[in-house]
């Protein structure tokens, strides 16, 4: 079934006119009315002695809201809209054209079941060719103008839905998850370059630097190292204030840059739903052993402290990195040393693991970085900050757990289904630029269109999303060097990935959302056939369960009797409080 919204009116007596006549082309057989906001013989235009129909009466209803709003409506204030079946699809009756009309006004929210004496007027006619024409007046009973918004996308959900119930030809349907599509210049000036669309690369760019990125400020540094350029859009009211950014490719002075919001690019690269996806922890340890624990702390930390000067700042440094720090003091009273930890790294008990500065890496003892500071250097020597070695292949485990618990979540139907697809995607995205693989990035690139929330809309934070978001960020700084990536564990991310994906295909499909599940299904192919043409394997079966793999921290003994208990010194990052989306188109 399909529906279509009309360009709206301001003639009510002439489209009851045409929808009550014989057609343009004599089509129009038996026409009257099947639904309303008041039962349809109450409304029923009655006949004149000459066969013709009086429409005085049922104008002068549907007008009458209009009239009392003083004004207050829309210029065109009729609202035409058809919905019609499959040509395959049997014929409804009136009953099923009546229910149906009127969960479509309900779920645009013209006309409220149960709320009808204050929704607006409406009224449905059927004059064969198994279709109606629903007609109402916008505005309210209780005189206030309505102004109906994304009822595009709310009547697609609705005929989703009756298609289902009265077994109709199910229709596909767009729903902006797909990127946007080119346009015939940008297609003739690639054409004439050469080389790829400039939209294309830009997507790309975007979407791997929103993946690997936790926070606005480190997205913009992503582009930025890529060579994208950006141009930042501020606000009218309060100039301070960043509301959305664009972003171009530089080719030189003989040609001007083209630039694209990201709303341009996708639906879900807008600034406000990047910020909406960064609402979570910036980093979690939810779910993280303890070789990937201690690889990520040392890593974090050696980056904190390469870039400080001083105790304090590197210690904020820790903070806006995601972590949790404490200092601890010795019998005297004197600072001893300082330990570190992720949120929600805990034990079996549930209680948090603590890392020591200078069992993560002798170069974060708190003497050694007070000696650098006080000659005036940064807190360590410089490094490059990526994963490498067996660190790496604790990384691509971690993220393989990740997304075992990701398929669970998806398979138990929770209510972080839609955020924790949407992680997933960014994760298959961090794994293709991590390894280079062009097929890798085609499925992320399917992967990520099955993942998207439909019309654009931005799911709600989950602790999976979160586990996921994270193994995402770290996958990231495993970007291509010249040491080989590890076989083995990349292999068992792929294959769980590949898992994943079939699940959310038949998430997909079981929620009508047919584009979406064959988008799934082709990346679950495409990583299925990568992961087999690796060398190296291993079984996955201990991915299945959840396991924490730190035993219960036993209790430290009491310090010695007159000294002074280990105090917390330094600051302690607390989550960020995740932000109520917005539903929108």
């Amino acid at each position: 079934m399909i529906g279509r919204v009309l360009p709206r009116g301001t003639n009510v007596r002439g489209v009851l006119h045409y929808l009550f006549g014989k057609g343009k082309q004599g089509q129009h057989v038996n026409p009257h009315l099947v639904a309303g906001w008041l039962h349809p013989a109450e409304l029923e235009p009655p006949r004149r002695a000459d066969g013709s129909r009086n429409f005085n009466r049922l104008t002068g209803q549907l007008e009458l809201p209009v009239q009392l709003a003083r004004g207050k409506v829309a210029d065109e204030f009729v609202y035409h809209l058809v919905l019609r079946c499959a040509p395959e699809d049997p014929d409804l009756g009136d009953g099923a054209w009546n229910a149906i009309a009127a969960e479509v006004m309900h779920r645009t929210g013209l006309s409220e079941r149960g709320r009808e004496d204050q929704g607006v007027r409406w009224v449905a006619v059927h004059h064969g060719e198994n279709h109606i024409h629903i007609v109402a007046t916008l505005a309210g009973q209780d005189r206030r103008p309505v102004w109906p918004r994304n009822d595009f996308y709310r009547i697609g959900e609705a005929l989703r839905d009756v298609e289902r119930e009265y077994g109709l030809r199910v229709l596909t349907r767009a729903d902006r998850t797909a990127p946007r599509s080119l346009t015939r210049a940008e297609m003739e000036r690639s054409a004439r370059s050469g080389g790829e669309p400039d939209r294309v690369v830009l997507y790309r760019n975007v979407r791997g630097a929103a993946a690997a990125a936790r926070s606005e400020e480190e997205f913009l540094a992503a582009l930025e190292a890529r060579g994208v350029l950006v141009r930042l859009r501020h606000s009218a009211v309060r100039p301070a204030e960043v509301t959305g950014y664009a972003v171009a490719l530089d080719h030189g002075p003989d040609r001007r840059p083209v630039w694209f919001s990201g709303g341009k690019l996708a639906a879900d690269l807008t600034l406000p739903k990047l910020r909406r996806r960064w609402a979570g922890p910036r980093l979690t340890g939810r779910g993280m052993g303890d070789p990937p624990a201690r690889t990520v702390l040392a890593r974090e930390a050696l980056r904190a402290a390469r870039a400080a000067r001083s105790e304090p700042e590197f210690f904020a440094l820790l903070e806006r990195a995601g972590l949790l720090a404490r200092g601890s003091l010795d019998q005297a009273g004197r600072p001893a040393g300082w330990s570190v930890t992720l949120p929600g790294l805990t034990d079996r008990a549930g209680q948090p693991v603590w890392f020591g500065g200078g069992t993560l890496d002798p170069a974060l003892r708190l003497g050694e970085l007070r000696a650098r500071w006080r000659a005036g250097q940064p807190g360590a020597g410089p490094g490059a900050g990526l994963f490498t070695g067996t660190g790496r292949a604790q990384i691509y485990e971690h993220a393989a757990r990740a997304a075992a618990q990701a398929a669970r979540e998806l398979t138990g139907g929770g209510t972080g289904q839609p955020d924790v697809a949407w992680a997933a995607a960014d994760l298959l995205t961090a794994a293709a630029e991590a390894t280079g693989n062009p097929e890798l990035a085609r499925s992320a690139e399917a992967f990520t269109r099955a993942a998207r929330a439909a019309w654009g809309r931005t799911p709600a934070p989950s602790p999976a999303g979160s586990m996921l978001r994270t193994a995402a960020y770290l996958i990231a700084s495993c970007r291509r060097t010249r040491q080989p990536q590890p076989a083995r564990a990349l292999r068992v991310l792929l294959t769980v990935l590949a898992d994943l994906a079939r699940t959310l295909a038949v998430l997909r499909e079981a929620q009508a959302r047919r584009l979406q599940a064959a988008a799934a299904a082709a990346a679950a192919a495409g990583l299925a056939g990568v992961a087999a043409r690796i060398d190296y394997g291993e079984s996955i079966a201990h991915l299945a369960a959840t396991s924490f793999p730190f035993p219960p921290q036993t209790a430290r003994p009491a310090p010695a009797a007159g000294s002074a208990p280990p105090r917390r010194a330094g600051p302690v990052i607390q989550p960020e409080s995740p932000r109520r989306p917005r539903r929108g188109i």
